[in-house]
């Protein structure tokens, strides 16, 4: 079944002329993560070695499971274009394509199957949870192939697992907890799937030395724990992560080569904490929403040789030292809100160091944004010192929003005066009243009408996706073909993945177009309000309405409140000719015939037909 399912996938996918195969949709990959693609969670069953009946001879008991765990595996693929498995047959694994043998670490003398390397096979299929039975691998590189599904728990398995490569590839469902349970794992590449939802704050809790997560779904904060890690190179980039950057990222001073978080919606302004990534080499926030001025003190990050932080919201000036720092050789602020900047950071005046400042706020400088651009953010600065933080991303402003609401509150608490008095149609009203609640649920549209914003600005992130890629490949790309640093291969991975982040954005629109009829809702009851206050016996309070009509809820009362004296009004019943058509109605208590609705008294209503 597990075979069938993604192949009916691959089916579906390569029967379509566009070019959209290279990638999952989120219908895709929403349909797989539903699908349980792997038999008992993943796991493999207890009675599983006593069950394996094999007819063949191996030089020891591990060489038999790695036979077996092959040839599931090998089960498991419904693609070999290359036909790289042809000779996964027989019982010399180690003579297998991609197979790697070696001593045992805990009896060297025997031999076990140590690694394996599939990198760029273009294999499709799906990993079977017998993989749990290679015990003795130190690494899995099986990057640039279309594996399908989940990743088996039964990988937990795996206990002397040292380097995880599954980038570029298509793998599905929530952040895989179980490669957090391999307790040697050093080196981590999920880059280029189609992971999603949270990353754990145990991801950084654990020893790592490299953790690329970039160009999948993942939608949350950075975790806090960010700062506790002791990796030496940290890729976010091309997710959807938002919020600000933690300020624990100052603990990872002595460690931090380089930090990759290109292409999200982070936002807020830059903790000082930064400054104290001395060993820095590359700083890449470029694509996000990061506001306010940079930090002062940058200098300490001597060794940082590339640094961009374009397309954000920074304002303010280009720090003076930043631009001389030793090392660098890139540094990239363009289309940013800048207002100023020192002569060394002019690319006439800085030769060895490639800047690009255009489309800033820099005057007379040549590329520059208009004055008409500049104004809007310029003029509202950021006082980072008050601890500003860009959590207030659209997902939560929800809250402030349904606070100017409160206003249309008042309105019922005044209805309820209404009702005291003896006047029995006068009572009528006040049940509309208790209806007026509904509009502020009406309102409530307008929070959505925030949020939408936010995604407008993530397709583009996505467009620029190739470039992030060139950098996080640096670590891995000294050792494709080892077992050692095979990761680097998936640089090539970039294009396929880079389709994925755009699909969600048009969802919010919606929800806009609702708010308008609720705005326009007061007025109609204007003309209401008259009908059924002239409908008590003493019609003399129908003129004091229209005069306070907008809200007749709230104006509503002052009349009854007079009512008790009616016979002082009485002089007043010459005006109640003008408003003669609205007493017959009253009589049928079917105040609609003036507007065409079918309850005068619920404003709402009535200017929904309106």
């Amino acid at each position: 079944m597990v075979a069938l399912g993604c192949f009916l996938f691959f089916l579906v996918s390569f029967s379509s002329f566009s070019p959209s195969y290279f990638a999952l949709s989120d219908i895709e990959a929403a349909s797989i993560a539903r699908r349980q693609l792997l038999g008992n969670n993943g796991e493999l069953p207890n009675t599983y070695e006593s069950e394996m009946t094999i007819n063949m001879k191996f030089e020891n008991a591990r060489l038999k499971k790695a036979y077996v765990a092959l040839q599931a595996w090998k089960k498991a693929i419904y693609s070999d274009p290359t036909n790289f498995t042809a000779n996964w047959e027989g019982n010399n694994v180690c003579a297998y394509n991609g197979v790697f043998c070696d001593n045992a670490l805990d009896d060297p003398n025997i031999s076990v199957v140590a690694g394996i390397d599939l990198n760029h096979a273009d294999i499709a299929g799906h990993l079977p949870v017998e993989l749990g039975l290679l015990a003795d691998v130190s690494l899995i590189h099986i990057n640039s192939n279309r594996f399908c599904g989940i990743i088996p728990k039964s990988i937990k398995n795996l206990t002397l697992l040292d380097e995880i490569d599954f980038s570029n590839n298509r793998f599905v469902g929530p952040f895989p907890d179980v490669v957090l349970e391999l307790p040697k794992l050093n080196y981590l590449d999920l880059r280029f799937n189609n992971f999603e939802g949270q990353v754990p704050s145990a991801l950084f809790e654990k020893n790592l030395d490299a953790i690329l997560i970039n160009n999948n779904r993942f939608h949350s904060t950075i975790p806090e724990s960010l700062g506790n890690s002791n990796a030496s190179v940290v890729v976010l980039a091309n997710n959807k992560f938002y919020g600000c950057i933690p300020s624990s990222i100052g603990k990872m001073g002595n460690s931090l080569d380089e930090l990759v978080f290109t292409n999200n919606e982070l936002s807020g302004c830059l903790p000082e904490e930064i400054t104290k990534l001395t060993s820095l080499t590359l700083f890449d926030i470029s694509g996000n929403k990061f506001v306010g001025s940079l930090p002062q003190d940058l200098k300490s990050m001597q060794k940082v040789e590339i640094i961009d932080i374009a397309s954000n919201k920074f304002m303010g000036n280009v720090p003076k030292n930043l631009c001389t720092l030793p090392s660098l050789t890139n540094f990239t602020f363009s289309k940013n809100y800048f207002e100023s900047m020192d002569e060394t950071c002019t690319p006439s005046q800085s030769k060895q160091v490639k800047i690009d400042g255009n489309e800033n706020c820099l005057g007379r400088r040549s590329e520059q944004r208009t004055e008409k651009e500049c104004f809007p953010v310029v003029s509202k600065p950021v006082d980072c010192s008050k601890g500003h933080c860009g959590v207030s991303r659209e997902g939560q402003s929800p809250k402030d929003p349904p606070k100017t609401l409160t206003p249309s509150k008042p309105a019922t608490p005044t209805t309820p005066k209404p009702k005291p008095s003896p006047l029995p149609p006068v009572a009528s009203p006040p049940p509309p009243p208790k209806t007026l609640p509904p509009p502020p649920p009406v309102a409530s549209p307008p929070p959505p009408i925030h949020s939408p914003p936010p995604p407008v600005h993530s397709p583009p992130p996505p467009v620029a996706s190739p470039p992030p890629p060139v950098h996080s490949p640096p670590p891995p790309v000294q050792s494709p073909p080892p077992p050692v640093h095979s990761p680097p291969p998936p640089v090539a991975s970039p294009p396929p993945p880079v389709h994925s982040p755009p699909p969600p954005v048009a969802s919010p629109p919606p929800p806009i177009h609702s708010p308008p009829p609720p705005v326009a809702s007061p007025p109609p009851p204007v003309h209401s309000p008259p009908p059924p206050v002239a409908s008590p016996p003493p019609p003399v309070h129908s003129p004091p309405p229209p005069v306070a009509s907008p809200p007749p809820p709230v104006h509503s009362p002052p009349p009854p409140v007079a009512s008790p004296p009616p016979p002082v009004h009485s002089p007043p019943p010459p005006p109640a000719p003008v408003m003669s058509p609205p007493p017959p109605t009253f009589e049928d208590v079917a105040l609609p015939p003036t507007l065409g609705s079918l309850y005068a008294s619920p404003p709402p209503p009535i200017f929904q037909g309106y």
